[in-house]
């Protein structure tokens, strides 16, 4: 068995797992105007954590998440060579190193934590921070280490902003993942983590079942996913058939969830063929907004705090059906027993990614 536990997430809705939850529990959001921050002095909805002021707002969220892992595991785990560190995100620190935006954070959280590896960092668009954790149990399940911190972080940068500006990606209100008026996604920006490891005991609070998942790339499009959701049925697929999970096993959904017209409508019609349209699902994105290599790691983080919470979480911003296939959107929180999540990422370049965690 493959435990996921001690996790973290630092948004504007707070700086840990809990306080996160308590947010996210009122169906409260990190969104809001962000007076002048896109293309042309432009106002945008944005999730951004406004009262962040560091110089290098990556490198001391990395940091800070760091430090409150610790704080949840034995902390003589983050030390130990047999544990290594994987970072996921998509641009890193590009505003202030378009050369290198990963090195200079790397070899910060590197010296002051003593960490006996250099960290791995996975950058594969909005499935990066799945992937990451999927690679953290690959690992760990081949020996090479006994645990792993993955962490997921992103920032928010004019390159990001300006750059889903101009395919007209971004939504001119808080995003409304699967709704029918839904146009376009909302950026985020923020940090999350979890420890997955060989070992039950290193944890101070009771760990997860990580199910470990699978990749498939749809190869449909440099930023558009296949019509047809080929790539996450696939995925979705052998995740499940790997762990031989049915669909009756599955007690809710964590969706990619992006609120674009074409990445909602592939996601139902995918789970549509995957016999999953009535299990409970939502998008965390109307809370948290697009973090995207950060998303897949927050977005799991804060489905364990539904499953320790008992609590099936409102996909904020929805209201009425906007896909062709009919999906088991929470419209209001309700109280469930949950012991049974999948996680699904879908991203640029086509690739797609799934996991499934269970309670113990």
């Amino acid at each position: 068995m493959t435990y996921i536990g001690a996790e973290v997430i630092i948004s504007p809705l707070g700086e840990s797992a809990e306080t996160n939850w308590s947010a996210v529990y009122d169906n409260r959001s990190g969104i809001s105007l962000v007076e002048s921050a896109g293309f042309d002095g432009e106002s945008v909805y944005l999730s951004k954590i406004l009262d962040f002021t560091a110089d290098s707002k990556f490198a001391q969220l990395l940091i800070k998440a760091m430090e409150k892992v610790s704080a949840g595991i034995d902390d003589s785990i983050i030390t130990s060579d047999k544990t290594i560190v994987i970072i996921s995100s998509t641009k890193g620190e590009l505003d202030r190193n378009i050369n290198d935006q990963f090195g200079g954070p790397v070899a910060a959280i590197t010296e002051r934590f003593h960490l006996a590896n250099e960290p791995i960092v996975i950058s594969n668009a909005c499935i990066s921070g799945v992937l990451a954790i999927n690679a953290a149990s690959n690992f760990i399940d081949a020996h090479i280490y006994e645990h792993a911190i993955v962490i997921g972080c992103d920032v928010i940068s004019d390159f990001v902003v300006y750059g889903f500006q101009s395919l007209f990606a971004i939504s001119d209100k808080p995003c409304a993942p699967f709704d029918n008026a839904r146009n376009g996604i909302t950026m985020g920006e923020g940090c999350g983590a979890v420890v997955v490891s060989a070992s039950r005991g290193i944890y101070k609070n009771p760990p997860m079942d990580l199910l470990s998942g699978t990749t498939a790339n749809d190869a449909n499009h440099i930023s558009g996913p296949s019509r047809t959701g080929e790539g996450l049925f696939r995925s979705v697929k052998k995740t499940m058939d790997s762990h031989q999970i049915s669909s009756a096993d599955i007690d809710f959904i964590s969706a990619h969830g992006t609120a674009t017209v074409f990445n909602d409508e592939m996601e139902s019609i995918a789970f549509d063929r995957l016999g999953l349209s009535d299990i409970p699902l939502n998008s965390m994105k109307g809370y948290f907004g697009h973090t995207l290599g950060a998303a897949g790691v927050i977005e799991t983080t804060a489905s364990m705090q539904m499953i320790r919470n008992g609590v099936l979480l409102k996909s904020l911003g929805y209201q009425e059906a906007g896909t062709s296939k009919a999906l088991n959107i929470i419209s209001e929180n309700r109280k469930a027993e949950l012991k049974t999540i999948l996680k699904t990422a879908s991203g640029f370049g086509g690739g797609n990614a799934s996991l499934i965690i269970r309670s113990i």
